[in-house]
């Protein structure tokens, strides 16, 4: 297996050195590591060049920029990473276990929200839970994909929301995800800016809706 891990950013500058520090150790075992940038406004591409690291450009939307790096990847294998995530130590091992050993198409990791309320914990399980049970990941999952699945399923609806979750509708008409119990750390910081009632209030009123129908366009309306 060769892994392409693809991150998309958009003024990712505070987000850099960490998550930078964080796709080193990727690269040292061999994975290729490609940032795609949406136009930030900061310094995101200038800092991600200067520690050497491939930075593509692309239209703003994680859709547009995650299929741009996928374009230019050369894996056999994709994994889409958001800037605030971090992989667990054996993530490419499980990875290749997934795909090589296991034959698995697709799949996702457990997550774990960087924050010690005892709220977001329960966030996480619930998240994990509902990932297992329906099949469907979201972006924080760390979605990893065969590169010629990814291709044939048309890559990421290029919509402004839920483009993760389309794709894996997509992909589970195919196959189930590999579930993979390993977890990746994400930030809380969108919990912490809104309010962790609030924000799963509004995660789960948007999915309804997109459930009912409601186009990608009008959820982003809300979800700002």
């Amino acid at each position: 297996m060769q892994l392409s891990i693809i991150v998309p950013m958009l003024n990712e500058s505070a987000e850099l050195p960490g998550l930078l520090a964080h796709l080193s150790q990727w690269r040292e075992q061999g994975c290729e590591v490609l940032l795609v940038d949406g136009g930030s406004q900061d310094a995101s591409r200038a800092l991600a060049e200067q520690a050497g690291f491939i930075v593509l450009q692309a239209p703003r939307g994680r859709a547009c920029q995650m299929n741009a790096g996928s374009a230019a990847a050369n894996g056999n294998t994709l994994l889409f990473l958001h800037a605030d995530s971090r992989l667990p130590a054996d993530a490419v091992s499980l990875i290749a276990i997934a795909v090589d050993i296991e034959n698995a198409d697709w799949g996702r990791f457990d997550v774990r929200i960087d924050a010690p309320e005892a709220t977001l914990k329960l966030v996480s399980f619930m998240i994990n839970l509902r990932s297992r049970l329906s099949g469907i990941a979201t972006g924080d999952q760390a979605i990893f994909v065969r590169r010629n699945t990814f291709v044939a399923m048309g890559g990421f609806p290029e919509q402004p929301l839920m483009e993760d979750i389309e794709l894996c509708i997509r992909l589970k008409k195919l196959s189930r995800p590999a579930c993979l119990s390993a977890k990746v750390s994400t930030s809380a910081r969108r919990w912490h800016e809104h309010g962790i009632w609030p924000t799963i209030v509004l995660m789960w009123r948007l999915r309804w809706r997109y459930w009912r129908g409601e186009s990608p366009e009008q959820l982003l309306q809300a979800y700002r």
